[in-house]
């Protein structure tokens, strides 16, 4: 039996289901671990539905890339907000989410013992999707401000070398990489002649006048740019698992094989709800991702209560932060504490692959200000009562 199991046993353990039982253990504990938002799909999602039952044939299996309609709107939402124009060069695939949507592409474009280069802190999930897959994720640091190092990108590549994975807005400390630096990066990935995997999830999570960039809409990088995209955080739709990915259409016969036999197709119920949230006014995500926002400067104005205890470095996406904390404490005994004894959860630093510090994930997109506020409260005086004692 042990022999079933050896090729995951080098996989880390998915850590949010960790700290959720932490926190059941802990009644009262305000949860800033899971990167979720507080608010609802738009009402648009539901008033689809009607249309997925009024035709019987929707009980059985559509297309493996997705539904027509679907698809068309997808394309139509690209070309207005990310400037990815859908040819003859690329095709999109919806998914079960983009955590899925990485997985068709690790599969689709690598050999056992190819190499992926991940910049620390990575996305863990994206680590453990190439560990399984029998791929070696190679880590480049990024610099103090968790902001890519072209050079020292360019020089993991070697021969093994499949992808380069961004993320911007970034999981898990909130930074946006500039237009400069992902095209530098895109640019590297098509003379070396590998793929440049862009995951975009936060797409729509940028403050301050910051402007999102898709390496997609870079001119001639069709061939080698691989974008991933998820309605979970923007529409609030976690549990209804779409995504999309734009992909080199020389890929679609390997994704589509992927896809198919992990899932078949995307489930329809869920795609006829997307295609009613993309129906959604502006007016939805801008009053939303506003209240976010004003969420995220309460939990800042608390953070500057914490220098000289923890390095804070400035986000301007995503609804996360993430903080050095100046201890020699283990991260996840951290975390613990926090929990059990200030009733708080953050997720440990060591799950995004930093090891050389003490380090916590804050997410803040999941709660009303006043519970926000609370919730930071407790991580301030608990890290003042734990850290310095």
């Amino acid at each position: 039996m042990e022999s079933l199991s050896s090729r995951m046993q080098g996989v880390q353990s998915p850590i949010i289901p960790v700290v959720g039982e932490l926190i059941k253990n802990s009644p009262g504990t305000i949860s800033l671990g899971q990167g979720v938002v507080y608010y609802n799909p738009p009402p648009e999602a539901l008033e689809f539905l009607p249309k997925f039952f009024a035709e019987p044939a929707n009980n059985l299996y559509k297309s493996v890339e997705g539904i027509p309609p679907l698809l068309s709107a997808l394309a139509g939402k690209l070309q207005a907000f990310n400037g990815i124009e859908i040819n003859q060069e690329n095709c999109i695939v919806v998914t079960a989410g983009s955590n899925m949507g990485f997985m068709n592409a690790i599969l689709a474009i690598t050999n056992p013992g190819d190499e992926i280069i991940l910049n620390t802190p990575y996305y863990f999930n994206h680590e453990m999707a190439i560990a399984m897959a029998g791929c070696r994720p190679v880590l480049v640091a990024t610099d103090e401000n968790y902001q890519l190092r072209k050079d020292a990108i360019a020089q993991a590549i070697t021969p093994k070398t499949r992808a380069v994975v961004t993320i911007s807005p970034n999981n898990p400390t909130g930074v946006v990489y500039s237009e400069a630096s992902l095209h530098q990066i895109n640019q590297i990935c098509g003379t070396r002649g590998i793929y440049h995997i862009s995951d975009e999830a936060y797409e729509y999570f940028t403050y301050n006048g910051v402007k999102h960039i898709s390496p997609g809409a870079f001119g001639n990088s069709s061939e080698y740019t691989i974008s991933l995209f998820s309605l979970s955080k923007a529409y609030g739709f976690a549990s209804w698992r779409i995504g999309y990915m734009v992909i080199p259409k020389h890929l679609f016969v390997a994704v589509k094989k992927v896809q198919d036999t992990i899932l078949i197709c995307p489930p329809v119920i869920s795609q006829y709800a997307a295609l009613g949230a993309l129906q959604a006014k502006e007016e939805y995500l801008k009053s939303n991702i506003g209240a976010i926002a004003q969420v995220r400067q309460v939990v800042l104005d608390s953070l500057n209560r914490l220098q000289g205890l923890c390095s804070i470095t400035p986000a301007n996406g995503a609804f996360y932060f993430f903080l050095k904390v100046n201890t020699q404490m283990d991260a996840f005994e951290l975390v613990k504490r926090l929990i059990q004894e200030h009733k708080v959860a953050v997720i440990p630093g060591t799950t995004f692959g930093m090891d050389d510090g003490c380090y916590l994930r804050l997410a803040y997109g999941a709660l009303q200000k006043e519970t926000a506020k609370e919730g930071i409260e407790r991580l301030v005086q608990g890290l003042e009562t734990i850290v310095r004692n």
